[in-house]
């Protein structure tokens, strides 16, 4: 388990950029980017690969948005929340989660 602020299948809400206020699931993490599901949309323009099969055109396509424009969403608040790490439990039942810094309650169950 990776001990990242947001991870694939957070919901999460933009809260700079064109999307500002819109929320959606991660898709995909990357290095300093994620890429959120129905979030900047952006049109490509494709060339055809006869080869491959591959139709050329204008096709709309999900666009990486910075980590630090999305913050993890908090249902219970109904706002984004900063997110912060904690240990819980002694000795070989010790592990480290993700809490909401506002509450301070779990994120992961």
């Amino acid at each position: 388990m990776s001990s990242r602020k947001i991870r694939s299948g957070d919901e999460v809400i933009v809260i700079s950029g064109k999307d500002r206020g819109r929320r959606g699931t991660v898709n995909r993490v990357l290095e300093d980017k994620v890429i959120v599901d129905g979030i900047n949309i952006a049109k490509k323009h494709v060339r055809s690969d006869p080869n491959q099969g591959i139709q050329g055109g204008i096709e709309e396509r999900e666009m990486p948005l910075h980590i630090s424009n999305v913050m993890l969403y908090n249902p219970d608040t109904q706002k984004g929340e900063r997110v912060g790490f904690k240990w819980l439990g002694e000795g070989s039942d010790r592990r480290k989660v993700r809490i909401y810094k506002s509450s301070g309650e779990v994120v992961d169950a």
